[in-house]
């Protein structure tokens, strides 16, 4: 006797509900196109000026590296006073916005819902409110980024402490340890690697987002950027461009060796 081979509807068999989803994302993306004006002819009419761009980039403008090294040593420190400001601060409200250490549920919806309201503002729009408040310079920079990284910071920490072994913590509790011994004795040791990376994480991007704050006048190789666009001088771009690549790869790497190492 023969095994039956088991009969799959036409539904199964043609993927209808995947072919039918596919299509409707694609009509969808058609008619946003018409909507928002999206021309997709000129994208590709003006594809060659991206060779253009390129082709003049090859041949950085090196000696031009020692005029941005201040302003690059600025970025740098903009973004490693803000991410540690921010930090700082977002430490406490990790803690009260984790679901295990903190039981009252209206306290901690409300440490969340603040922190969600910060996350929801980008960063130049930030940048821009600071501006108006500030003024011009650096430290409305140092600002911004602080209060990004505040928001950042808290949601990734409290998604970790989250995730700890609840073990020493109970007995820990158990023998009359107070909350903050608690913390320092059976938490932090779990949870420092992760702390660390995620910390370096967050100095990554502000150091990518300080170049951006520049064009808003928060300070750092942000303004350098914009006048070498502006002027076309596109290979003073392109040792601005490496400059800010070589420091992300730097961190980058200072973060792998310290998570090693706290692991």
């Amino acid at each position: 006797m023969k095994p039956e081979v088991p009969q799959q509807s036409f539904v199964s068999r043609f993927h209808v509900v995947g072919i039918a989803i596919t299509l409707v994302i694609l009509i969808l993306m058609y008619y946003s196109a018409i909507i928002t004006g999206v021309d997709v002819n000129a994208f590709f009419e003006n594809a060659d000026q991206f060779g253009v761009v390129l082709g003049q980039m090859k041949h950085p403008d090196w000696p031009y590296l020692t005029k941005i090294t201040g302003t690059l040593a600025q970025t740098l420190q903009m973004a490693i006073l803000g991410t540690t400001i921010g930090t700082i601060f977002a430490l406490p409200f990790s803690f009260l916005a984790a679901r295990n250490i903190v039981k009252n549920p209206v306290g901690r919806w409300l440490i969340r819902l603040i922190l969600s309201l910060i996350r929801t503002l980008p960063t130049l729009l930030l940048a821009a409110l600071f501006v108006a408040v500030f003024g011009i310079g650096p430290m409305t920079g140092v600002i911004t980024l602080a209060f990004f990284s505040f928001g950042m910071i808290a949601k990734l920490f409290y998604d970790i402490i989250e995730t700890i072994d609840m073990g020493p913590v109970r007995a820990l509790r158990a023998t009359g340890a107070t909350m903050l011994q608690t913390i320092r004795v059976a938490i932090i040791p779990q949870i420092a690697g992760q702390f660390m990376s995620d910390f370096m994480y967050t100095l990554e991007i502000n150091v990518r987002s300080s170049t951006v704050l520049g064009y808003l006048g928060a300070g750092g190789i942000g303004l350098y950027l914009q006048q070498t666009l502006d002027q076309f001088d596109y290979p003073r771009t392109a040792v601005i461009i490496l400059a800010i690549f070589a420091v992300v790869l730097v961190i980058d790497a200072i973060s792998n060796y310290v998570r090693k190492r706290l692991q």
